[in-house]
């Protein structure tokens, strides 16, 4: 396997591991309930969080510190407009009387959110070529 993307790899693994500990064991019921508001810090919290995690992923890569903040800004601005997005279209979807839609709403936004670090990967393999 050519090294690149090996490489690549990497990144999108060390990507999806601050996803996972961002999402699932970072994300507490204030962060939760503040995502569908522009005046409640718990959507900012969050979309903080992850990205905190990936200046972290991305420092550990040997990332230029400019290329590292812009990543930052744009994974931030991202993540809270699809959390904001999805609480406004998916939370009035009740997982016990519309499973089926409850659940195409959080695959989806499990999408858009794994998307993210697709292109994330990519353009950090373009920084280092």
């Amino acid at each position: 396997m050519p090294e690149t993307t090996t490489f690549a790899l990497w990144v999108m693994l060390c990507l999806e591991l601050k996803h996972f500990v961002a999402d699932y064991l970072l994300q507490f019921d204030w962060m939760i309930r503040g995502k569908g508001s522009l005046t409640m810090p718990g959507g900012y919290a969050h979309a903080g969080i992850h990205a905190l995690g990936s200046v972290i992923v991305l420092a550990l890569l040997g990332l230029a510190p400019l290329v590292i903040l812009s990543f930052a800004v744009a994974e931030f601005v991202v993540h809270y407009a699809l959390d904001f997005a999805k609480a406004h279209y998916g939370d009035h979807v009740s997982s016990s009387e519309r499973p089926r839609a409850f659940w195409a709403f959080n695959g989806l936004d499990q999408f858009l959110h794994h998307t993210t670090y697709i292109v994330m990967s990519y353009l950090v393999v373009l920084q280092t070529i």
